[in-house]
């Protein structure tokens, strides 16, 4: 799509960080250079104020990753393309079977209401909870890897959805201020929501996050 609306040598392509190497490298394919902006930490998608900060007179497309069944502020990112001439494509994610979104969204709600001690996810704008994406704070006990660790132990399958922001990788190193894109990848956690779950699978997963959460100091 890139190389299709003419971007090249020469060009940007603001892209985010959080997660998504494959967009990064298609855009060094296509010979342009990467540029990365910071995301929304509710959506984990980019955010429109920190694309326009990113934007130069170099600037050809920007590159929009749908996150976890959530989606981007479309609206406000296009509003950016427009001010300033520039391509904005978008990634969505592999689509949910729409017989089982709402079996995830009454985990998800589940969840909301039993869960304690991890920031629960923002269920707003159509979330079809791709991933159910938590956070665990890392300014109590245990952080979030630790936390990771003693749910599997209890027999919980969780995840981390994003281990190193792309910026932060060897061959896309970039000296670059990206607060809420580092934060969530030190905090967030995925945890199941599909809709083969049981009620006792849920009970589980509670139990095992709650006797964990419960260690959690407010965050300030």
């Amino acid at each position: 799509m890139l190389r299709a609306a003419g971007v090249g040598v020469g060009d940007e392509v603001v892209v985010p960080a959080f997660g998504n190497v494959e967009v990064t490298e298609a855009v060094t394919l296509a010979g342009a250079l990467p540029v990365f902006a910071d995301i929304d930490p509710v959506t984990y998608c980019l955010e429109a104020s920190a694309v326009e900060a990113a934007v130069t007179s170099r600037t050809a497309a920007v590159v929009v990753v749908h996150r976890f069944g959530r989606r981007a502020d479309m609206a406000r990112l296009h509003g950016t393309g427009q001010r300033h001439g520039l391509l904005v494509l978008e990634q969505a994610e592999s689509e949910v079977p729409y017989d089982e979104i709402a079996q995830r969204r009454q985990r998800a709600a589940y969840l909301d209401a039993k869960l304690r001690g991890v920031r629960t996810p923002d269920g707003g704008d159509g979330h079809t909870f791709q991933q159910y994406v938590v956070r665990v704070p890392g300014n109590g006990r245990p952080d979030r890897d630790a936390f990771a660790r003693a749910v599997r132990a209890r027999g919980v399958e969780c995840r981390v959805p994003v281990k190193t922001p792309v910026h932060r990788l060897p061959e896309f190193r970039r000296c670059v201020s990206l607060p809420e894109t580092e934060r969530a990848a030190e905090e967030t956690l995925a945890l199941p929501v599909d809709a083969a779950l049981t009620k006792r699978d849920m009970q589980r997963i509670v139990s095992a996050c709650n006797v964990l959460g419960g260690l959690l100091q407010p965050a300030f």
